[in-house]
């Protein structure tokens, strides 16, 4: 029997948590949020993503409540948004998996809660650790309630700004690459059956994806601009003003814009920890070891591979040393890499206007990649 900790509930750390319980470990959560804080707006899940989902049992949950698609729509920013090619997507999880599929974020984070909890783990939420101290036999933690415990095993997966890798004492943040993106999560209009991306027009490109039977998902990229002093009216305002410069489906999802509250903004960010992912016995996953711009869709998938993948191999491993733990970033390492360094060629080319740019080249070698086995 392992004990692990998990810091954070996202969709790396519940993965970890359903992977280690089922196979035996005592497996604790904490969540510095709330229970019912489920934020986010949509994400694309490729073929890949849904074969670690199905390895973990979530998988018909996951379909019934998302929105399954087998091909990419481009379109032009011109009055009639024409459609310029349809490209059948890779399914990189297999022949027997959707190639992609959209959902919302929120729903996806609230099954992998749920299947956590029923594997056998503990969630405890609005407490956080305030202190690590590894040693030769696993790690002492104190929380913020004011309890202290050791596990075998300590898993940082709460994110891009992680406070586990900080107070391990890696230096290294997360370095933006220009880019900012504007997203809004609403209702799906009877055009909007895949993913489709329009590049050019006021954006770089603008682009939807259904995320369910009635909820859609929209975005436009432009240019990284601090808009924190911004009000979210502001924002709304500045969203529907894009918005309306698109056309085709582009003028449901603008007409629907009116919430001020569910328009999101963030800048493309970039990091991968080349050194060890692990310090003791305390070792980081998904996005606190290595984030992307999502112009490939990979993160939230190289998050749950990351997640099995340590659970396979501590699960299949007499000890937990330095080793084992070597040997799960050297064999995460080169696919992330790869595949940020994808999203961030992807980024630059569109931030450039490289008319010279191999979009289509790059994400099929993303996708013969990924294709494989992690």
């Amino acid at each position: 029997m392992t004990s692990v900790l998990v810091i954070g509930a996202g969709l790396a750390g519940c993965a970890a948590a359903i992977a280690f319980a089922e196979g035996g470990a005592s497996v604790s959560i904490v969540e510095k949020s709330p229970r019912d804080s489920l934020t986010g707006s949509g994400i694309t899940l490729q073929g890949n993503a849904l074969r670690v989902l199905r390895r973990l049992g979530v998988l018909q949950k996951v379909l019934d409540r998302g929105y399954p698609f087998d091909s990419l729509g481009i379109r032009a920013p011109d009055a009639d948004a024409t459609l310029l090619v349809e490209i059948a997507d890779a399914r990189t999880g297999g022949a027997d998996l959707p190639a992609g599929m959209g959902m919302e974020r929120p729903v996806l984070a609230s099954i992998l809660r749920s299947a956590a909890e029923e594997a056998g783990a503990s969630i405890e939420f609005e407490v956080v650790p305030t202190e690590l101290s590894p040693h030769p036999a696993g790690v002492t933690v104190g929380f913020s309630d004011g309890s202290t415990r050791n596990f075998d095993l300590v898993i940082g997966a709460d994110g891009v700004r992680s406070w586990t890798r900080r107070t391990v004492g890696v230096d290294l943040d997360p370095r933006p690459t220009g880019l900012g993106i504007w997203r809004v999560l609403g209702s799906r209009p009877g055009g909007i059956t895949r993913t489709e991306i329009c590049y050019g027009g006021p954006g770089y490109l603008a682009g939807y994806c259904p995320t369910g039977d009635t909820s859609s998902y929209a975005y436009i990229v432009e240019d990284a601009q601090d808009r924190s002093a911004q009000t979210p009216q502001e924002r709304l305002a500045v969203m529907t003003g894009l918005a309306g410069k698109y056309h085709g489906v582009w003028k449901e999802i603008t007409a629907e814009l009116t919430d001020p509250d569910a328009i999101n903004y963030t800048w493309f960010e970039t990091h991968v920890l080349d050194g060890p992912w692990h310090r003791g016995r305390i070792v980081l996953i998904g996005d606190a070891a290595h984030s992307c711009p999502p112009t490939v869709a990979q993160g939230g998938a190289q998050a749950l591979e990351d997640a099995v993948v340590l659970a396979d191999m501590v699960l299949g491993s007499e000890r937990i040393d330095d080793a084992l733990l070597d040997a799960y970033a050297a064999r995460r390492l080169p696919r992330v890499r790869a595949v940020v360094e994808a999203s961030v060629q992807i980024s630059d080319w569109m931030r450039e206007r490289d008319p010279a740019a191999d979009i289509p080249g790059v994400m099929g070698r993303v996708a013969a990649l990924v294709s494989e086995t992690p």
